[in-house]
């Protein structure tokens, strides 16, 4: 009788459930007070009983399929969602080593995506148009282009000087593709999409992490005794989340105990000492590597004029640079780290910080440098086609940083743990340096934004540079790396680092590639823009062409009104400022309101 009842108990919940709208349906279903697995039985047993009443449905036979895709759809995404390499790791990275450590990971995985997404566009809009036009390969391939990326893959579509400036047409008087055209939009249409996903990333994580943080005074208590989630019934996963609970309990306490030491006057001019004589020394290493770089780099293209004896001496000079490049910024930020430790900073966050600043520092001077060589020294040689040589400098630069950041994890981590485990045991195991590794990141992805240009296909290598990079750095951090000692919480700083791709590598970018576009002369013998005054020039012509046609009035009006007007841009620029201000008072005035609403329940 009981097993009865409950049946037809059961029955009525699946009627009710089934006589809902999709949306209420769901929000009941989440209600409800039981296991995942239960939830999607009721769920399953709804959709079925749905598919059921519509049969008898003419009028209704729709709403069948729709509930068969959803069903589909409901199975595809939990699938896709098992199938994320990142899915558990970040999970298990941010319970064992902290948000500190996990705001790394969450960045690489931003990385990647956006790599993804770079590549998409670019193979799909670029690429696979110049295959239907692409002439034989008669180069042989040896090996070594893998890592020099000349040879065999300067007559690829891996390379700006293989690309056509002919209109494709696979059927004749049929319809055509102008690849000076792809080409410049393509690239233009992703820096913009670009600009539009850091700006509201920034937004995002700023209004997450800094507008919508506000320190509750019973915090602590309702973590102990609110969070915990029922659902959950495996073992494995019950573990995980109490070491995520106790790691965020730890950093929220971290944050309530802070120690305000009080220094003598002697200690804190001490201190102030040992502060500015590091920034001297650091500033002066990041001037000198950068020095170094500038004469290596010319002495190195006076070597390729010139010509070698034989191929193996020519691709071995090749790697000169980018090897030299990368020691410089590989050995570096160690020593930035040896200065932190010794200046013996108050919280491990102001380690970090002042580290990702002159590491920062120190890796734009080197990439402004290469800038400075390949647009004013090899796009004025007498090369025939500068622009493959730029983009072969981007990818050795990218190939070896990717190798060296590999060295890196085993040098760095893997001997540093063998040492402090077995020679010297007072050290213990090494602490991940999220101040090195962010830089790393943010220093490859400045390189893909500048080789896009030069070589379509950089995000590609990029990508699967990024995913491999993933996981050697999560193997890497569990088995050679221990927890911070000093557990603390970084919310802002996944917000720091976008910040730090969007301001100094994003907006650098954007001011090397417009003066690519509108300033410097195309090769004449290659790439979609020979013989032209200037790549932008290609934009010009098209307008001049619709010009002739009444149907594109509209365009030219847009281009000549808006895209090409200053006043244009400039009211622009007053508006977003007008529209930040805004919601900048916006923002204190709620600031404001909930400092008073905490006041009353304290009262």
């Amino acid at each position: 009788f009981c097993f009865l009842r409950g049946f037809d108990a059961e029955e009525d919940l699946v009627g009710s459930l089934a006589s809902m709208s999709s949306n209420e349906r769901i929000k009941a279903i989440q209600k409800m007070p039981k296991t995942m697995r239960q939830k999607r039985e009721i769920r399953n047993k709804v959709l079925k009983e749905i598919t059921k009443k519509s049969r008898h449905r003419g009028a209704q036979c729709t709403q069948g399929v729709a509930v068969s895709f959803q069903r589909f759809g409901n199975t595809l995404s939990e699938c896709f969602q098992q199938l994320q390499p990142w899915h558990k790791t970040l999970k298990i990275i941010g319970a064992e080593f902290g948000t500190s450590v996990l705001s790394y990971f969450v960045f690489l995985k931003w990385l990647l995506n956006l790599n993804i997404f770079s590549f998409l566009i670019n193979f799909g809009f670029i690429t696979i148009p110049q295959f239907l036009a692409a002439e034989p390969n008669n180069l042989s391939f040896t090996g070594l282009e893998l890592l020099t990326g000349a040879g065999y893959f300067q007559q690829t579509v891996l390379y700006y000087g293989f690309y056509t400036n002919a209109t494709i047409s696979t059927v004749e008087n049929g319809p055509s593709y102008n690849m000076q055209l792809a080409y410049i939009f393509t690239v233009g249409i992703y820096f913009v999409i670009s600009f539009l996903i850091l700006l509201f990333s920034m937004a995002r994580f700023f209004s997450r992490n800094f507008v919508k943080l506000t320190k509750a005074f019973s915090v602590n208590a309702s973590k102990l005794l609110c969070t915990w989630d029922f659902n959950i019934t495996n073992e494995k996963a019950v573990k995980l989340q109490q070491k995520n609970l106790l790691t965020q309990i730890k950093e929220d306490l971290t944050e309530v105990n802070k120690e305000v030491l009080n220094f003598s006057v002697k200690e804190r001019v001490g201190r102030i000492a040992t502060h500015l004589l590091a920034w001297v020394v650091s500033l002066a290493t990041a001037v000198a590597a950068s020095t170094g770089v500038y004469f290596l780099s010319i002495n190195n293209l006076e070597l390729f004029m010139k010509g070698y004896s034989n191929d193996l001496q020519r691709q071995t000079a090749m790697l000169v640079l980018p090897v030299i490049v990368s020691l410089l910024n590989t050995l570096i930020p160690f020593f930035f780290s040896w200065l932190g430790h010794l200046e013996k900073f108050q919280t491990p966050g102001q380690h970090i910080y002042v580290t990702i600043i002159r590491n920062t520092i120190l890796k734009m001077s080197i990439v402004g440098i290469l800038c400075y060589y390949w647009l004013n020294i090899v796009a004025t040689s007498e090369s025939q086609c500068w622009e493959t040589l730029v983009g072969q400098d981007i990818y050795r630069l990218v190939l070896v940083d990717f190798i060296f950041c590999l060295l890196g994890s085993f040098f760095g981590e893997f001997l540093r743990r063998i040492i402090g485990t077995t020679v010297c045991v007072s050290l213990g195991p090494p602490e991940f340096d999220i101040g090195r590794n962010v830089l790393d990141l943010i220093y490859a992805q400045t390189l893909t934004w500048i080789g896009i240009l030069f070589s379509p296909l950089l995000p590609g290598i990029q990508m699967i540079a990024f995913l491999i990079v993933f996981f050697v750095k999560k193997v890497s951090l569990m088995r050679n790396c221990q927890p911070p000692r000093k557990v603390w919480r970084t919310a802002q700083m996944t917000t720091s680092f976008i910040f730090l791709l969007f301001c100094p590598s994003f907006l650098g970018v954007l001011s090397v590639i417009g003066v690519t576009v509108w300033r410097l002369k195309p090769s004449e013998e290659c790439g979609p823009f020979r013989g032209l005054p200037s790549m932008y020039a290609s934009v010009d012509e098209w307008i001049q062409i619709l010009e002739s046609y009444t149907v594109s009035k509209w365009v030219v009006w847009i281009y000549h009104n808006l895209i090409s007007s200053e006043l244009f841009f400039f009211i622009i620029s007053t508006v977003v400022l007008i529209v930040i201000y805004l919601y900048w008072q916006i923002i204190q005035a709620r600031k404001t309101m909930t400092k008073l609403l905490r006041n009353q329940i304290l009262n």
